[in-house]
């Protein structure tokens, strides 16, 4: 399981987060995804605890806790879903946007 952290400050770092996690247990692994093109933190991330009872009891503790001066958002996070590429909008496969 993993947790998501959502209404991070842009400047946290990996270590920060542990730190605050880890304090509700041994935390195996943080992700902080940025963005492509700036290759700016993107305000969330994903942190990973041993046991399901030590992030049950993380989620609990940090939820709307503020830190760094914001209200975090803690929760289970939800698996990802696979991106469709061929979207019936894009103006590359829609006949409607064609001109002839």
């Amino acid at each position: 399981m993993s947790i998501y952290v959502g209404n991070l400050s842009y400047q946290v770092t990996e270590e920060e987060l542990k730190a605050v996690f880890s304090d509700y247990g041994l935390v195996s692994s943080v992700q902080l995804p940025t963005d492509r093109e700036t290759g700016r933190l993107r305000g969330f991330g994903f942190v990973e605890m041993e046991s399901e009872g030590q992030e049950t009891a993380a989620i609990e503790a940090l939820n709307g806790a503020e830190w760094m001066g914001r209200d975090l958002k803690v929760d289970k996070a939800k698996p990802r879903e696979e991106r469709n590429n061929r979207s019936g909008g894009s103006w590359g496969n829609n006949r409607s946007n064609r001109r002839y």
